[in-house]
């Protein structure tokens, strides 16, 4: 993904956020397809020991809910997933 950072947002490193940043995206058509800066998340999971990067509009909440609710929906994905592979649906 080719972005640059505006800036940083402080955070506390012990949650396991690595980092909180406000981007914007890079390229010919990027300023107007994207005009407003996006969120981009770099989260180490201490479950798995996983580093998950989330890119997301959302400026309102806090990283950490933001990291929960991607976790959330990635497992909701991997269901529809065995859904479709097994029950022919």
């Amino acid at each position: 993904m080719d972005a640059r950072r505006v800036y940083s947002l402080p955070l506390d490193r012990a949650s396991g956020i690595i980092y909180d940043q406000r981007v914007m995206l890079n390229g010919f058509y990027s300023p107007e397809n994207s005009p407003d800066h996006l969120r981009r998340i770099r989260f180490n999971d201490p479950a798995t020991g996983k580093t998950l990067v989330f890119l997301t509009n959302n400026t309102a909440l806090p990283a950490l809910t933001i990291a929960a609710l991607y976790k959330s929906r990635w497992q909701v994905e991997l269901f529809f997933k065995w859904i479709k592979q097994h029950l022919r649906i």
